[in-house]
């Protein structure tokens, strides 16, 4: 698991996915949040603009990231 670093919170599920990197465009974001391929605190997320805040965990693929302040 890696620590991201937020400047300020919240923010949205699908803009994390996108600007660490763990898929290539917003789109794709949104598509892999309605299939139901992302986790957000040990439950599989599908709203595309959940709030997320400093200590939460986004697992997506092999990929598991923490969020921090």
């Amino acid at each position: 698991m890696r620590d991201v670093s937020i400047l300020k919170e919240p923010i949205e599920l699908y803009k994390l996915l996108k600007f660490e990197s763990m898929v290539s465009s917003g789109g794709e974001a949104k598509y892999v949040i309605t299939e139901g391929l992302v986790i957000v605190n040990g439950k599989v997320e599908t709203q595309k603009r959940k709030k997320i805040v400093a200590g939460d965990v986004v697992e997506f693929g092999e990929e598991k990231i923490r969020i921090q302040l």
